[in-house]
């Protein structure tokens, strides 16, 4: 629990909160790779993805929003991908274009979708996007990371 939700529950009050069209995919998937496969194919319509992780609860609306407003602006037609960082730190959610549906579509396995972001990087494809939403990089997958986000939320609400 982080305040009175759980952390799924405030990472997709952020997500609700930003506005922006969103699908929760609910496995069970073997894999981050084959979960960000099925969401991918259940939103084909879409013209880019933010892939965001169940586990970060403490992102912000607004990061999502920007991130989204920067990833229209580019050439939809060409592989894209902008990765947000936190002082120096690689964060999520990951921006890609909609000319990354196929290669997102066939992913599996536990490494998601890593592959692509390195690709895009060799290829000058990926855009490094510097924010100061410490949501962006501190997912809660132990016990020390779920206190350190349950003290920044204290703060945020009090």
């Amino acid at each position: 629990m982080l305040g009175l939700q759980t952390v799924l529950q405030n990472t997709l009050a952020a997500v609700q909160a930003s506005g922006l069209p969103w699908h929760l995919e609910c496995g069970p998937h073997p894999g981050m790779g084959d979960s960000i496969a099925a969401a991918v194919k259940a939103t084909a319509g879409a013209n880019g993805w933010l892939i965001l992780p169940a586990d970060l609860p403490l992102i912000q609306a607004s990061t999502l929003q920007q991130l989204a407003l920067q990833l229209a602006q580019l050439e939809s037609r060409e592989l894209r991908v902008i990765q947000p960082f936190y002082q120096g730190q690689k964060g999520h959610p990951v921006a890609f274009s909609r000319a990354a549906a196929q290669e997102l579509a066939e992913l599996s396995g536990d490494l998601g979708a890593a592959s692509i972001v390195r690709n895009a990087a060799a290829n000058q494809r990926l855009q490094r996007w510097d924010c100061d939403d410490i949501g962006c990089v501190l997912d809660v997958d132990t016990v020390q990371a779920l206190e350190e986000a349950r003290g920044i939320w204290q703060q945020r609400n009090s």
